[in-house]
């Protein structure tokens, strides 16, 4: 086959891409057998008048002679023969009977795809997860974002899928793996639409990754895996030697373990200083904390795409900003944008305030959001290891006190924010947290110098976005859980904690990884690990 990389296509131009490609190839339109899109994104940027595009990389294969058609175009790089769709895990030799299982801790993406890895290879790996299945989970949420009670067992952050359950989906990640092809087959088979393969900026959407971690759970258990709700490690087992040999559960319960994955997330507290008791080796990590900004869809829209806002043909728009202070060293920016979606209720522990954003796969509520976010260094908390979830539980108790001490959010608008006042209700689009809001001053739950990089940056993406920092804009505090205050130290090469061998740190809880894809990626790679020094290729 043919690849064809930087394809530009006006976003309204119906022909099908057939008859483009043979344009573009210089062939007859019966002559393309088949046209594969690999990737797909949206370019926005109108140099010289120039219209929207969607840009593709194709795989096309044309009848006759390919290797006659590649000689042709050798001269232009964005023309060459397409590589192998995608890396193999391997097949590596079953285990034997007398081995004991791996344990799999949390079944947020990180663990998810570490358990189906090992189940893939006959392993069954025992996975335990404190919080409760997705369908009890999503009625214990909705029950708490309607005022009932909270619950420590089962919210965004604990159960079935992780918190990425209640988010927008994104797929996008930094990291460069080959693997990658590779989990988003797993998601397109679990029930995640195929567009996933090859859009720039694939996402899920929060209604249908419920249904997709299901399937995965089911499809791992088919494979001779378990997979135990309410189920909390509550400590590890070593031998004389200092190798892992088993977890305690619950406080009573012991199961025995050939190896443990230990995909907690990043707000399992009380883990983290169970792991600090036992001696595990950890250290303390940088963050970001600040608050989530809502916006109507049709504002962010317009920015991006100005007379063709509102296509059908267009994809929601969607912004990334960044702001850097040269004083301080600092910068603020933008996270987990959310297109079409809703600001959520995400605390994990009583009388805290935390929010967070999601989306449905269509993103179509009409209001977009995104957390905006200022660095936090280790050296502005304490130099405890673990001292950077006791700065995150400061201001999301104070964010519970200051909204009523109800779980009702504090909130501000733009204007008040930067002109000094508080109490305004004058808002651009109502406030979408639940179970509620309380207009008051947000610089009482927020440490100085996060609402003064806020207010800097503010006016300045402004300019980016005109209407952003619209004196009607609903911001909502607090955001503290945007990645995890530590790190369990691991050997680059085996995966393994450098204090307990045998024991696998995993995805964002660990420290190494931020977001769905990079989290599912690393459970992967710590799986493969633990096959390639515990069997054989085959």
């Amino acid at each position: 086959m043919i690849r064809i990389a930087n394809f530009n296509v006006n976003f309204d131009d119906a022909r099908e891409l057939k008859v483009l490609v043979a344009e573009r190839l210089g062939v007859a339109a019966d002559m393309v057998s088949l046209v594969k899109v690999v990737r797909k994104a949206v370019d926005a940027r109108r140099f010289h008048g120039a219209p929207i595009r969607f840009v593709y990389m194709l795989d096309v294969a044309v009848q006759g002679s390919e290797k006659k058609l590649l000689s042709r175009w050798k001269k232009d790089r964005n023309v060459s023969e397409a590589p192998e769709a995608m890396a193999s895990l391997g097949q590596f030799s079953p285990p034997g009977r007398e081995d004991k299982p791996p344990v799999v801790v949390g079944f947020g993406p990180a663990g998810m795809f570490a358990a189906l890895t090992l189940a893939r290879q006959g392993w069954q790996p025992v996975v335990v997860e404190r919080g409760r299945d997705v369908d009890r989970r999503h009625e214990d949420i909705a029950r708490f974002w309607s005022g009932g009670g909270f619950d420590e067992k089962s919210n965004v952050q604990f159960g079935e899928g992780g918190a990425g359950t209640f988010s927008d989906g994104k797929l996008t990640t930094r990291v460069n793996d080959p693997l990658m092809g590779q989990v988003l087959a797993d998601f397109v088979a679990a029930g995640a639409p195929e567009e996933i393969l090859y859009l720039h900026k694939p996402h899920i959407g929060t209604d249908m990754l419920r249904q997709v971690v299901k399937n995965i759970r089911q499809e791992i258990i088919r494979l001779g895996g378990q997979v135990r709700f309410e189920t909390q490690v509550t400590g590890l087992e070593a031998d004389s030697d200092g190798r892992l040999r088993g977890v305690q559960l619950n406080g009573q319960e012991r199961l025995s373990a050939g190896a443990v994955f230990l995909g907690i997330g990043h707000s399992a507290r009380d883990t983290y200083q169970m792991l600090f008791d036992r001696g595990i080796a950890m250290e303390a990590k940088p963050f970001a904390i600040g608050v989530r900004i809502e916006h109507p869809q049709e504002l962010i829209d317009v920015s991006q795409y100005g007379q063709d806002a509102g296509s059908p043909l267009l994809p929601v728009a969607d912004y990334a900003l960044t702001y850097n202070d040269r004083a301080s060293g600092r910068g603020a920016y933008s996270f987990c944008m959310c297109p079409g979606g809703q600001v959520v209720a995400a605390a994990s522990e009583a009388g805290g305030v935390v929010t967070n954003g999601m989306s449905n796969y269509r993103r179509d509520s009409g209001v977009a959001n995104s957390a905006l976010l200022v660095t936090v260094n280790t050296a502005d908390f304490a130099s405890h290891v673990l001292g950077g979830i006791e700065f995150q539980r400061q201001w999301e108790r104070l964010a519970f006190r200051l909204g009523g001490g109800d779980y009702r959010a504090p909130v501000q608008t733009v204007g008040d924010f930067l002109s000094g006042r508080q109490g305004s209700r004058d808002f651009l689009t109502k406030p979408g947290y639940l179970p509620g809001v309380k207009p008051v001053d947000l610089h009482g739950c927020l440490p100085g110098f996060v609402t003064d990089m806020l207010a800097a940056a503010l006016p300045y993406w402004d300019r980016k976005i005109h209407g952003f920092a619209h004196e009607g804009a609903v911001m909502t505090g607090v955001e503290t859980r945007s990645s995890a205050p530590c790190r369990i130290v691991r050997d680059r090469e085996s995966y393994q904690s450098v204090s307990m061998p045998g024991l696998y740190p995993i995805g964002e809880g660990a420290g190494y990884a931020g977001g769905i894809m990079s989290a599912a990626l690393d459970g992967m790679n710590a799986s493969l690990a633990f096959l390639r020094e515990n069997s054989h290729n085959i």
